[in-house]
């Protein structure tokens, strides 16, 4: 094949291995990886260090996984990306919006003009949990037969590395129009970085407990359907400081408010 016509975005593609339990999987991927023009290979939590294993099944591709950085959190190794997108087979209570390989790579690429973009891959037996899946901004599921769905670690990242790879040789132009109209739509330029997100969301959460917003109903599903909500916002880091600031009053407010009734109570 021919050489990606932008190795620049290529370079902002990883491949995020989490809770890999064969140390041999990991060096299936990175060959994956590697025969498709792609090598940011990154590593959160393995149950096992790269090993022997690792280097007979990466076959050349060693180098991708010496380079691979090892994080304790998938939050951790996506703090930086603009997008991130979960590998999962699974129908989940996380209701992220499900994309075929051949659109999210194209997503994928429009994301990656303002940044990092993440491809996150579960572990081998379950999978991405719904916690990791909540850092995501949508799945992509490959539709293998329903009668026999089970793919293995290396033949899903060899998938959407080759459609990241057929994306970057056409410079994804079939895409576009997709992306355009997607319910979550990639991040534009000056977009918010996943750890600004996160830190939003954090202090969301922390603001609706102390108002006493879900009145002792359970506030996964609420926090569900506003990251959901501002995800597409598609916000940049100015508007995250906007919304920072009036959760922060909220939260002032409400602290004065208890203090106040606390006084009360006690007069």
């Amino acid at each position: 094949m021919n050489a990606p016509s932008n190795p620049a975005l290529a370079e902002r593609l990883r491949i995020v291995l989490v809770g890999t339990q064969h140390p041999g999987n990991i060096g299936s991927a990175a060959r994956a990886m590697k025969t498709m023009g792609l090598s940011r290979l990154v590593l959160v939590a393995p149950e096992k260090a790269p090993d022997r294993d690792t280097q007979a099944m990466a076959a050349g591709a060693d180098d991708l996984v010496e380079a691979a950085p090892v994080f304790a959190t998938l939050a951790e190794a996506v703090a930086d990306c603009r997008w991130v997108l979960g590998a999962t087979a699974r129908n989940r209570r996380i209701q992220l919006e499900p994309l075929h390989p051949r659109d999210a790579a194209a997503r994928a690429l429009q994301a990656a003009t303002s940044g990092p973009v993440a491809l996150v891959f579960g572990r081998e037996r379950t999978g991405l949990d719904n916690d990791e899946l909540q850092l995501c901004h949508a799945a992509v599921h490959i539709p293998s037969d329903p009668a026999f769905s089970s793919l293995n670690l290396a033949a899903a990242v060899q998938v959407l590395s080759y459609e990241l790879r057929c994306a970057l040789l056409d410079g994804a132009g079939a895409g576009v129009a997709t992306a355009e109209a997607a319910r979550t739509p990639p991040p534009g330029d000056g977009a918010a970085s996943h750890a600004e997100l996160e830190g939003l969301f954090g202090q969301l959460a922390e603001t609706l407990d102390q108002i006493d917003f879900h009145k002792g109903r359970a506030p996964e599903s609420a926090m569900r359907k506003l990251r959901r909500l501002y995800l597409r916002a598609n916000l940049d880091a100015a508007e995250i400081r906007l919304l920072r600031g009036v959760l922060a009053d909220a939260q002032r407010m409400a602290r004065l408010a208890g203090e106040a009734s606390h006084d009360g109570k006690i007069g």
